[in-house]
């Protein structure tokens, strides 16, 4: 968090504009939504609650929706301006939502792709916090990380409009969304690249249905869900028919790009509270600090934060210039799961059997880290990917990639 060393390095980088709106958020996350962690991750009724009255408090302090739309009602943030503030966001997993900026990847792809009324009905209500929105692409028997093997169906009707059946699973925060894109086949087989589609659908649509829940090691917030011959409207259709695939693409690499910088922000929550435990702790030897192999800790944590951040800011750069990040967007997402893994599992140790229980944040912070292997593709996709492109390019004679 903002009194780490780390968060005072990368503050030189920024102007004092951005370093004061970075201080509120850390001080909103640090004081409203931290303290609320518990109830938020119990979801519920309670979690609702406390959520809507995080949201009331972003909005009277000025910083809601900061990376959305102005013309929409948000604060209008480029995405390079957003990214210097992603991380603090970013400590709680809950500082997103809390904030305003988690539409952002809906918005972004409904406004590219989506259609007139589509943009008109569902924009500013996303942005304003009003409708919920979520995003289906896995399925029990397809990983999304093989979007070709999709088994939903969408079938064009005589009148026009299509009628979507298929189930869906670890679709996030499915059960309070009033809107879930989903990727189905109009057309083809199992593996062909065409044929593929990316629908709106308004859960309140009759045959839609939340089947159940599925906690992620203890956390609630996935879904398993259904489409039982849901009929969209034909203007609720994203792009064109076939054009799932680009579409998925573009926001596949801006919503790893984002979690890579919530992940650097948890990370240095964890390395905060592995710090103050050594500088605070006393053992039967004496301080932690002063133990050699809580140091060697200390270090290892450190220094795998300052090689993963340039890593994900080279993505956020290339991301926001519009070039192929799809290399450094690969890099980026390893480095900074493993980073999050690591730098947790090393405050744990530091921290001892106190790690374990309910009195710090290091049980939830190391459980995403070891579902952030996983999420949006896990390590052993990208590094093949990575790996074959780097390949590829000395094959067909290019120079070396290690300079970007």
């Amino acid at each position: 968090m903002a009194n780490s060393a780390t968060a005072r390095l990368g503050s030189a980088q920024h102007t004092s504009g951005a370093g004061e709106l970075r201080e509120r958020i850390g001080a909103f996350i640090r004081t409203r939504v931290i303290p609320a962690e518990t109830v938020l991750d119990a979801g519920g009724g309670d979690a609702t609650g406390a959520l809507t009255e995080l949201r009331g408090a972003a909005r009277a302090a000025g910083l809601w929706a900061l990376p959305l739309p102005a013309d929409l009602g948000g604060g209008g943030l480029a995405f390079p301006e957003y990214a210097a503030l992603a991380e603090t966001e970013g400590a709680s997993d809950h500082g997103p939502a809390a904030l305003g900026s988690a539409p952002l990847l809906d918005v972004t792809m409904l406004r590219r792709h989506g259609s007139t009324r589509v943009r008109e009905e569902y924009l500013k209500g996303l942005v304003a916090g009003e409708i919920r929105s979520c995003y289906a692409m896995t399925e029990p028997g397809a990983p999304g990380t093989a979007p070709l093997l999709t088994g939903t169906r969408a079938e064009a009707r005589p009148d026009g409009n299509w009628s979507v059946s298929g189930r869906k699973w670890f679709t996030s925060g499915a059960a309070g969304a009033d809107l879930v894109t989903v990727m189905a086949r109009t057309g083809g087989t199992a593996r062909d690249r065409d044929g593929l589609a990316l629908f709106v659908v308004p859960t309140g649509s009759p045959g839609f249905r939340v089947v159940r829940e599925l906690p992620v090691l203890g956390a609630a917030g996935q879904y398993e869900i259904e489409f039982d011959r849901v009929v969209v409207p034909a203007d609720h259709l994203l792009g064109a028919e076939g054009d799932a695939l680009a579409i998925a693409g573009e926001r596949l690499a801006l919503g790893r790009t984002l979690r890579c910088l919530r992940w650097l922000g948890q990370a240095e929550r964890a390395f905060d509270l592995m710090c103050e435990r050594a500088a605070t702790r006393n053992g039967a030897r004496g301080p932690l600090a002063d133990h050699q192999l809580v140091q060697q800790h200390v270090f290892d944590a450190l220094l795998a934060l300052r090689t993963t951040r340039p890593l994900v800011h080279e993505a956020v750069a290339l991301i926001a210039a519009g070039r192929d990040a799809r290399t450094e967007v690969g890099l980026a997402k390893v480095a900074a799961a493993r980073l999050l893994q690591q730098v947790t599992d090393s405050a744990i140790q530091v921290h001892g059997a106190a790690g374990l229980g309910p009195d710090t944040a290091l049980p939830s912070l190391f459980r995403g880290g070891r579902a952030a292997r996983i999420l949006d593709g896990p390590d052993e996709l990208h590094i093949t990917s990575v790996a074959g492109r780097v390949l590829r390019g000395y094959g067909r004679g290019h120079g070396s990639p290690t300079r970007g």
